[in-house]
């Protein structure tokens, strides 16, 4: 696209407003040109070689060996400047592909202009109570502790801070969430247990590799990386083959922990469970033709907000704006709950689509076929969209602070009653 249609690839990104990007793009675009002419400059001293070898064997066979000879002199220069060609073009063949890792995705002609997170717009809500009683404007980690379900005390003694530990009533209602997402999802999506720790070409698939390297746990004895989403092993399942359309859409669901560094967030929402470095999460992820993938947004989207309005929680949610998009995201759309003690509108979950950017990072293909059912020539790379069926540690937050009573203890929600083996309000221990 950048070879063919350059105008409009930099027009698209341009309006996620990075002069980087920008920067990146013209490189790339500058480093495919020289690859051309490489291949072209090679096509033309080979040529020439080819023909030097033509006239060497008629001066042989002429017995003008000194002119033969003189003819072989030029064709080994002519060599050593081919392989210095050749030495030029795996250099700058492995710069732009350095250089299109790191181009984001072009935002879909859906999604809102601008510059960061302060313009995305709120599409759904907010479904807000009028107010919240002082008993509910407590932080759920002083709730939390109190009640001896969080002990990030000891999470930290363990392992090092960021870390969090619940126990209890508390450690039962993480699982009992993961249960409800999966249970609320398993009608249409295939449950998966993947690895969680993955290869670099996995990680790259989906975006976070390279740019993201610096807030991934590598493994390097190994060279294995901890997945920070199941997305990860779920968009790599099909990697390198091709399927057949009829096979589409593939939607899958897992739950997995996950593993962040949270570069950067040092200080920043570290208490209790609103950042940490390792946390429990059920991700849906679908694979489908361009024109299914719409659709699969709108119904993905739909099901994550069902779950979060049947913990009956306040919640509303916004789409991203180009600004404040993805590396790997077309179009993009977050849920957020509102958290009366940390008095904060806290991101639950984020449902995208990514047009085909990670499958052509992946090689995931599809042979299509036309109205009638006709095999058409060639294949086509996928579309994957994927989304946060449930994300616990803000969720978990979200229900200690708004179901919070003037007691200090906390009830239980009613969508989670099914799996909290009788605990319908926690207590003090």
């Amino acid at each position: 696209m950048i070879r063919t249609d350059y105008e409009a690839v930099r027009a698209a990104l341009a309006r996620r407003g990075k002069q980087e990007v920008l920067d990146s793009l013209e490189r790339a675009h500058h480093l495919d040109a020289r690859l051309r002419d490489i291949g072209t400059e090679r096509d033309t001293l080979r040529a020439q070689v080819n023909d030097i070898s033509k006239r060497v064997g008629q001066l042989r066979r002429d017995g003008d060996v000194q002119g033969a000879e003189a003819l072989q002199a030029d064709s080994r220069t002519i060599g050593e400047q081919e392989r210095t060609l050749a030495a030029e073009h795996d250099t700058v063949s492995e710069a732009l592909r350095q250089e299109l890792l790191v181009i984001p995705n072009l935002p879909s002609e859906h999604a809102p202009d601008g510059a960061g997170d302060a313009d995305n717009p709120v599409v759904t809500g907010p479904f807000v109570p009028d107010s919240f009683p002082d008993h509910q404007r407590v932080p759920h980690w002083e709730t939390a502790t109190a009640l001896g379900i969080l002990d990030n005390e000891r999470a930290t003694k363990i392992a090092q801070s960021m870390w969090t530990m619940q126990r209890g009533a508390g450690a039962t209602m993480v699982r009992a969430l993961c249960q409800l997402a999966l249970d609320r999802n398993a009608d249409a999506f295939e449950e998966i247990r993947p690895p969680t720790l993955v290869s670099t070409a996995t990680l790259t698939s989906t975006g976070q590799l390279p740019k993201f390297a610096d807030d991934a746990f590598a493994i390097e004895r190994d060279d294995l990386w901890c997945i920070p989403t199941a997305e990860v092993p779920l968009t790599s399942i099909y990697a390198g083959e091709v399927l057949e359309q009829a096979q589409l859409p593939m939607r899958f669901m897992a739950y997995s922990p996950c593993y962040r560094r949270e570069a950067g967030s040092a200080g920043r929402d570290t208490r209790g469970m609103l950042r940490a470095h390792e946390f429990d999460k059920v991700e849906i992820l679908a694979l489908a033709t361009a024109e299914q993938a719409p659709a699969l947004l709108d119904e993905m989207v739909g099901r994550v907000e069902a779950t979060i309005a049947a913990l009956e929680l306040p919640y509303r949610i916004i789409e991203i704006c180009t600004g404040d998009m993805g590396q790997s995201h077309h179009r993009s759309f977050d849920i957020e709950v509102y958290a009366p003690g940390a008095d904060a509108w806290l991101e639950v979950s984020s449902i995208s689509w990514f047009s085909d950017y990670q499958a052509r990072r992946a090689n995931i293909r599809y042979r299509a076929v036309d109205a009638d059912g006709k095999p058409q020539k060639g294949t086509q790379l996928v579309h994957t969209l994927n989304g946060s069926a449930l994300a616990v540690p803000r969720v978990w937050a979200a229900i200690v602070e708004n179901y919070r009573n003037a007691d200090g203890s906390v009830t239980v929600p009613a969508a989670l009653l099914p799996y909290m083996r009788g605990i319908t309000r926690i207590e003090p221990r």
